[in-house]
């Protein structure tokens, strides 16, 4: 696992010890900021479900503004830190669920969204996600999923994008 490109480029990132967490493959990873070239520099970065902090890290690289990364493990959140040290990065690292964070956040440009794939998050986190409305304008969430997993429809002001299919992997895009 390493930083793609940016100011932090080829550097390794700490992986977890155990299958706990299941890191973005760096294909996936290259497929998701390609899709999100334009829409990375100077922005306000969540990192929801962080995990390692893979995703936030590549954004810092790519040019960022700021990014919080949330995640509800401990064991996770020390990984966080941890990359964020190696890579030279400041960031908010918050202990939480995605719920209980998203009622109190503030807004966001940017939201990377990678629940543990069978822990029925997607609905649930999106609808507060859309009901707390916490991306401006012009924003966009970007949710990583088993492809075939079903995505909910939006609420205004919210559409969905296009989803791309890499392997098993499906991103889903939603904008404000």
């Amino acid at each position: 696992m390493r930083v793609i490109t940016g100011s932090a480029r080829g550097r390794k990132l700490y992986e977890p010890k155990d299958q706990s967490v299941r890191p973005t493959t760096d294909m996936v990873k290259e497929a998701i900021f390609s899709i999100l070239q334009f829409d990375v520099p100077g922005r306000r970065v969540l990192d929801l479900f962080a995990g390692t902090g893979q995703l936030g890290i590549e954004a810092l690289s790519r040019g960022a503004r700021e990014c919080v990364f949330v995640d509800n493990s401990a064991a996770s959140l020390a990984l966080v830190r941890k990359n964020l040290d190696i890579c030279g990065f400041q960031g908010t690292v918050v202990r939480s669920d995605a719920a209980s964070f998203l009622k109190r956040c503030g807004k966001f440009d940017l939201v990377l969204m990678d629940p543990p794939y069978h822990a029925g998050l997607y609905a649930d986190t999106l609808d507060a996600l859309f009901s707390f409305d916490i991306l401006n304008e012009g924003g966009i969430i970007l949710v990583e999923s088993m492809r075939g997993e079903s995505m909910p429809e939006p609420v205004p002001p919210y559409t969905k994008g296009k989803t791309y299919s890499y392997g098993k992997i499906s991103l889903t895009l939603y904008a404000r």
